[in-house]
C-alpha cells in the first residue's frame, strides 16, 4: 500500500527542517519497505472544507517555522487528526500548535495563544522557554511506560533542536493531563519536550526535530513509529 502523508505548514526551502522532513520520511519507508506520498498542505489551504481536504490522507505531521501563515488553518488540521484518530506527529512548531488546539477545543478555553504572535493573549498556552534551545542538542528524559518510551526501547535520549525560543507554559500542564494530554519527555531544565494524548492511536508532539535525524541518513524512531502506526491504521 501507498501511506499518503500531509505536512501542515508553508513550506520554505530556507528552513532546514522542510528540507529534512521529506528526506527523514523516505528513510523510514524504505526501513519499512513501503510507498509514502507526501504533500505540503499550507495553512491557508486548511482554513475551509478540512474534512475534503484531509480524509485521503493515512497520516498528518505538523512542520516546524512559525508562525503558521494561517493558525486557523494549522488548527484545523491538528484537530481533525485528533477528532479522527488518524497518526499525528507535530514537531517544534506543531508540538507548540498542539497544545492551544486542545486547550481552544477540548479544554473549553478559547482565548488560548501563542506569546511569538499574541504576546498580550489572555491564556498564554506557548510562552518562551528558560534557556533558548537554537542549533543545540539535549539529552532527554522520556516518562517510563509512555509511548514515546515504548518507541524509543529507553527513557534516556539525545535529540537536536532548530530554532526553539518557546513552548509550554507550565501553568497549563496539570489541566491539560486532566484532559488526557500528557507531558511524556522533559529536558534537563524540567521543560516539556514530549507530549502525548491518550487514548489516541498515534497523537504526539516533540519540541526537539526529530526529522534532523536525516542530516545523518539516520531512521528515526518516532517517524518510523509515525508511519507504522499510519499503515496499521
Amino acid at each position: 500500500m501507498t501511506i499518503r502523508l500531509g505536512l501542515i505548514g508553508d513550506y520554505d526551502p530556507q528552513v532546514k527542517a522542510h528540507v529534512a522532513i521529506p528526506a527523514a520520511v523516505a528513510l523510514a519507508a524504505r526501513d519499512l519497505d513501503c510507498q509514502i506520498e507526501i504533500t505540503w498542505l499550507p495553512t491557508p489551504q486548511l482554513a475551509h472544507e478540512v474534512q475534503q481536504q484531509l480524509n485521503r490522507y493515512q497520516c498528518l505531521w505538523a512542520v516546524p517555522a512559525t508562525p503558521y501563515a494561517s493558525m486557523e488553518g494549522a488548527l484545523n488540521g491538528i484537530r481533525y487528526a485528533r477528532e479522527q484518530a488518524l497518526p499525528f506527529l507535530g514537531t517544534c512548531g506543531g508540538f507548540q500548535h498542539l497544545l492551544i488546539e486542545f486547550a481552544r477545543n477540548v479544554l473549553d478555553v478559547p482565548t488560548a495563544d501563542h506569546a511569538e504572535s499574541n504576546p498580550t493573549a489572555e491564556a498564554l498556552l506557548v510562552t518562551p522557554l528558560i534557556c533558548s534551545l537554537n542549533e543545540r542538542t539535549e539529552t532527554l528524559t522520556l516518562l517510563p511506560g509512555s509511548r514515546a518510551a515504548a518507541i524509543y526501547g529507553q527513557c534516556e535520549i539525545v535529540e537536536a533542536y532548530g530554532i526553539c525560543n518557546y513552548g509550554l507554559n507550565t501553568a497549563w500542564q496539570s489541566l491539560l493531563e486532566q484532559g488526557g494530554l500528557r507531558v511524556s519527555g522533559v529536558d534537563s531544565a524540567g521543560e516539556a519536550c514530549v507530549i502525548e494524548l491518550t487514548p489516541h492511536p498515534f497523537f504526539l508532539g516533540t519540541l526537539f526535530q526529530p526529522e534532523r535525524s536525516a542530516f545523518q541518513h539516520r531512521v528515526h524512531p518516532l517517524i518510523k513509529a509515525l508511519l507504522q502506526a499510519a499503515r496499521e491504521r
